[in-house]
């Protein structure tokens, strides 16, 4: 058997990085893009917009939800406002005025929140948010978007100013592989049929999403066929893809840098259940984590292809 698709998985960079980049770009055409961050724009990689769009750039210091309220005060005299935070700090401690002054009143605020995960590393377990997609998933009329490289954070940045409405885009601290070799395709709530396979699908957003690529590799070498989908789109989600996965393979792992409780996989399931109930595994984090590189904690806490894979062989045997 061989793989429908071949991805060499080259080094690539960070989502906050093509972030940052992709909002000044933009902003050069659209004098509407107004920027608020919190005291963080060299992580964040806000300060691109601050030197080239100063007088657009509003820094409000270590006052997250001062600044939730600032954006929705520019969004409603017609400006575009990105408020942009680590994840952790804008859901966390913004999360009151994203509900009452963005979601309540559907205003056209987009929410960037970078260091995502626990691959932040040593700032520790205070700064890693593994629960953000959950809370912004439950704010009525956002859509949540959580890419898995530069290009796809590219698209998804000129998405959220394409689109009308309330955004959270989900972006991380270390260097991604390169999935996608161009900005198109992508559209408020679609998803990616990476590699395609009988057997399971392996749905995942974010860095889980290369992880699964190297998880289908493994399983092609076992004789099993893994369809891979890039579900970068958790609200709204790509209903059909999940059913016709559900169909067509007859078993679905999910996996992502995010409590299982909480996340994409629930989203997942909910549909499953309605529509086509299947075997399903989950993979992703369950707790906190500690304080360690990058590497050791997806290490540690079963960010990598292995733990998929197993979780691929368990869904397998429970299938009829």
């Amino acid at each position: 058997m061989a793989l429908s698709t071949q991805y060499e998985l080259k080094s690539g960079v960070a989502t906050r990085e093509a972030f940052g980049r992709k909002l000044a770009e933009l902003a050069k055409s659209n004098s509407r893009i107004v920027v608020c961050d919190a005291d963080l724009s060299k992580s964040t990689m806000t300060h691109y917009f601050a030197a080239e769009h100063p007088e657009r750039f509003f820094s409000v210091g270590i006052a997250e939800a001062d600044m939730v309220g600032i954006g929705a005060g520019l969004a409603s005299v017609g400006k575009i406002p990105f408020v942009s935070s680590f994840s952790v700090f804008v859901m966390n401690k913004g999360f009151e005025q994203l509900r009452t002054v963005v979601a309540y009143p559907n205003v056209n605020v987009k929410v960037v929140g970078t260091h995502s995960g626990i691959s932040i590393g040593e700032d520790g377990p205070s700064q890693m948010s593994i629960e953000d997609l959950s809370l912004a998933c439950s704010l009525p009329g956002f859509v949540v978007l959580s890419p898995a490289d530069d290009k796809s954070m590219r698209a998804c940045i000129e998405l959220a100013v394409d689109t009308e409405g309330p955004f959270f885009v989900r972006a991380g601290r270390p260097k991604v592989p390169v999935i996608y070799d161009s900005e198109d395709g992508f559209r408020v709530g679609g998803s990616r049929q990476l590699l395609d396979g009988g057997d399971v699908t392996l749905m995942a957003h974010g860095l889980m999403v290369a992880e699964s690529i190297r998880a289908a590799e493994a399983l092609d070498a076992e004789g099993i066929s893994a369809r891979v989908i890039d579900m970068y789109s958790l609200k709204p989600l790509d209903r059909e893809a999940i059913v016709r996965a559900a169909k067509e393979t007859g078993a679905i792992v999910v996996s992502e840098e995010h409590l299982v409780d909480a996340g994409l996989g629930v989203r997942v399931a909910q549909v499953v259940s309605e529509t086509n109930p299947c075997p399903m595994e989950f993979v992703g984090l369950t707790d906190y984590a500690e304080s360690g590189t990058p590497d050791e904690l997806l290490d540690k806490y079963g960010m990598r292809a292995a733990p998929v894979v197993a979780a691929a062989r368990k869904a397998l045997a429970r299938k009829k």
